[in-house]
């Protein structure tokens, strides 16, 4: 159970770092992130990272595929850390 703690910390804080890094580059009209990355990092356990880094940074607000699938993916990692906190032996 702690692997899975420290593996979602870990992917939240690069998910954050990368939207926040790609709304920098935006800004100074450099070299993008793939928004493909962006949704692969999300998809993989950084949603809260991601949602957060939206909010926060006012990045990939208007896209709606962010704006829907940030979300969506945020409970379904929540529902997923839930049944794995529940059904984990030694839990």
């Amino acid at each position: 159970m702690r692997i899975l703690l420290y593996y979602l910390i870990l992917i939240n804080l690069v998910t954050f770092v990368i939207y926040g890094a790609d709304k920098w580059k935006a800004k100074a009209g450099k070299r993008r992130v793939p928004e493909k990355t962006l949704l692969v990092l999300t998809l993989i356990g950084g949603s809260v990272g991601a949602l957060f880094a939206m909010l926060l940074f006012r990045h990939k607000t208007r896209k709606l595929k962010f704006v829907i699938s940030v979300p969506v993916l945020l409970v379904v990692h929540c529902v997923l850390v839930a049944a794995a906190v529940w059904y984990w032996p030694g839990g």
